[in-house]
C-alpha cells in the first residue's frame, strides 16, 4: 500500500517529506468553492469546513488509488462569523491582512485518510492566531518584503517566514498552523503495518 498525498501544497508536501515518508502528491479533482458554499448555505457548522474538504479531497483522489491509502488536508480561516479564502494578488492580501490585524482569527486544519473508497482516519485541530493591529504602511511593507508567496496562504502570512511579525499571540500547534494536523497524522500513519 502506498502513500499518496491528494494536495499539491508545497507546506504540506515539505512536512510529510520531513517526516520522513515516501508518498506520491497529485492534486484532487474537486469544486472547493462550490463544496464551501454548499456547506455554509446548508447552515452546517464553520468548523467542520475544514473536514468536509480534506474528505473530499481523499475521496476524489482515493477513486482512483483504492489499494493505496489517500491523504486529503485542508484548512479553514475564521475571523468572527467570515469564513476567509485564499485571494488572488497583493492587492487582495492587503485588505484581507486589514481585516484580520488586531483581531484573533482561527485556523482549522483537517486531515482526513481514505482505503479502498472509504475513510479509515480522519481529525481536526484548531489555532487561535493574534495579529497586533498594524496600520496600513506596515501591512504594504510587509507585502512588499514577503511578495506573492504569501497567495499560496489563506491569511496571507506565512509564520515560517516575516510573517510572523505580525504576530501578538498563537495557540496550537506549528503544523496545524502550516495546514496539517500532522502529530495525529503520524500517529495514525505508524499503526499501518502494511504501508511501504
Amino acid at each position: 500500500m502506498k502513500l499518496i498525498l491528494a494536495s499539491n501544497s508545497a507546506a504540506r508536501r515539505q512536512m510529510l517529506k520531513n517526516a520522513g515518508y515516501r508518498f506520491d502528491a497529485t492534486a484532487a479533482d474537486i469544486d472547493e468553492r462550490a463544496l464551501k458554499s454548499a456547506h455554509l448555505d446548508a447552515g452546517l457548522p464553520v468548523d467542520g469546513l475544514a473536514l468536509v474538504l480534506a474528505n473530499a479531497k481523499a475521496k476524489a483522489v482515493g477513486a482512483d488509488h483504492p489499494a493505496d491509502l489517500v491523504v486529503g488536508s485542508d484548512q479553514v480561516l475564521i475571523c468572527g462569523d467570515k469564513v476567509f479564502s485564499k485571494v488572488s494578488d497583493l492587492t487582495q492580501a492587503a485588505y484581507q491582512l486589514a481585516e484580520l490585524q488586531g483581531k484573533t482569527h482561527v485556523l482549522i486544519s483537517a486531515v482526513s485518510c481514505w482505503h479502498e473508497n472509504q475513510p479509515v482516519f480522519q481529525t481536526s485541530e484548531t489555532a487561535d492566531m493574534t495579529m497586533f493591529r498594524l496600520t496600513t504602511k506596515e501591512i504594504d511593507r510587509y507585502l512588499a518584503d514577503a511578495g506573492p508567496s504569501v497567495l499560496g496562504s489563506v491569511g496571507c502570512y506565512q509564520i515560517e517566514g516575516r510573517g510572523i511579525r505580525l504576530f501578538e499571540d498563537i495557540q496550537g500547534s506549528h503544523f496545524t498552523i502550516m495546514g496539517m494536523p500532522l502529530i495525529p497524522l503520524v500517529k495514525f500513519l505508524k499503526s499501518q503495518s502494511n504501508l511501504q
